[in-house]
C-alpha cells in the first residue's frame, strides 16, 4: 500500500461539535476525509443517543467520505486511570463491545472499526473484538486486521487521548510528520475535539496535513482497511 494520510477526531459531542464541524470542513476543502472516533458514553453523564444534533451530523458525514470508528464504551481515561480497554479480560471486553455496538446500531452508526481509548487494547480485548464482529483494531503503533491476522506499523501523532499540546510537542509532531511523509510512509494524525479550541493544536494539525499533501500522500479513512477483495466495504 502506498503512503496514506489518516486523520481522526475523537471526543465528539454537543460541546465540541461546532469546532469539529469547522475542522472537518477545512479538511474537506483540502480533499481530506476524516475518521470520526465515536464513544456511546463519555464523562459527566454524556449519552450519544441523547445528543440528536451530533448523531445526525455523524450520520451525514458517514454517508459521504468520512468513517465512523467505535472508540470505547463508557470509561474515559484520566491521568490516574488507564484507558477502558487497556487492562480488561475477554469476557468484560465482549460485554462492553456488545453494549456499544447496540448503541451505535440504534443511532445508525454501526461500524466494524475499533480504536480503544488512548489506542491501547489488552490481549483480552483483542480476543473479544473479532468475536464481536470487528474487522480492524487501531492501536497506537499500528493496526491489526482481525480477519487475516496481519498487522501494519504506523504510529499515531496528535493532540488529546493521552497526547500533549505543548509547543515542543507540536514541533515534534510536525517534524515526525514531515519525516514519515517524505519517505512515503503512513501518517496518522489525531486530535480530541476539546483541543480544537486551542489555536496551536488546531493549526499544527492543519500544517501537518498540508505537509503530507506536499509529499503527495493519499488521504484516506480507516474504512479503507475493511475493503474486501471485491472492492465492497464491510464497515
Amino acid at each position: 500500500m502506498a503512503g496514506r494520510l489518516y486523520v481522526s477526531v475523537s471526543g465528539i459531542r454537543a460541546e465540541t461539535l461546532a469546532d469539529v464541524r469547522v475542522l472537518v470542513d477545512d479538511l474537506a476543502a483540502r480533499e481530506v476525509p476524516v475518521s470520526l472516533l465515536v464513544s456511546p458514553r463519555l464523562k459527566h453523564g454524556y449519552r450519544l443517543h441523547e445528543d440528536a444534533a451530533t448523531v445526525d451530523w455523524l450520520r451525514e458525514r458517514r454517508s459521504g467520505d468520512d468513517a465512523v470508528v467505535l472508540h470505547g464504551y463508557d470509561q474515559a481515561p484520566t491521568k490516574r486511570r488507564r484507558g477502558e480497554f487497556a487492562v480488561i479480560d475477554a469476557h468484560e471486553a465482549g460485554l462492553r463491545l456488545a453494549a456499544a455496538d447496540r448503541v451505535l446500531e440504534t443511532c445508525g452508526l454501526r461500524t466494524r472499526l475499533f480504536a480503544a481509548p488512548r489506542w491501547t487494547a489488552s490481549p483480552g480485548a483483542l480476543t473479544a473484538l473479532p468475536r464481536a464482529g470487528f474487522r480492524v483494531n487501531l492501536g497506537f503503533t499500528g493496526w491489526d486486521d482481525l480477519v487475516t491476522g496481519s498487522s501494519t506499523r504506523a504510529r499515531v501523532l496528535g493532540f488529546g487521548d493521552g497526547f500533549r499540546v505543548d509547543p515542543w510537542w507540536c514541533r515534534m509532531v510536525v517534524a515526525a510528520t514531515n519525516r514519515t511523509a517524505r519517505r512515503g510512509g503512513h501518517v496518522r494524525l489525531s486530535i480530541a475535539g476539546k483541543h480544537l479550541a486551542t489555536p496551536l493544536a488546531r493549526q499544527t494539525l492543519l500544517d501537518c496535513v498540508d505537509l503530507t499533501r506536499h509529499h503527495e500522500l493519499t488521504p484516506a479513512t480507516y474504512r479503507e482497511l475493511t475493503l474486501t477483495r471485491a472492492g465492497h466495504t464491510a464497515a
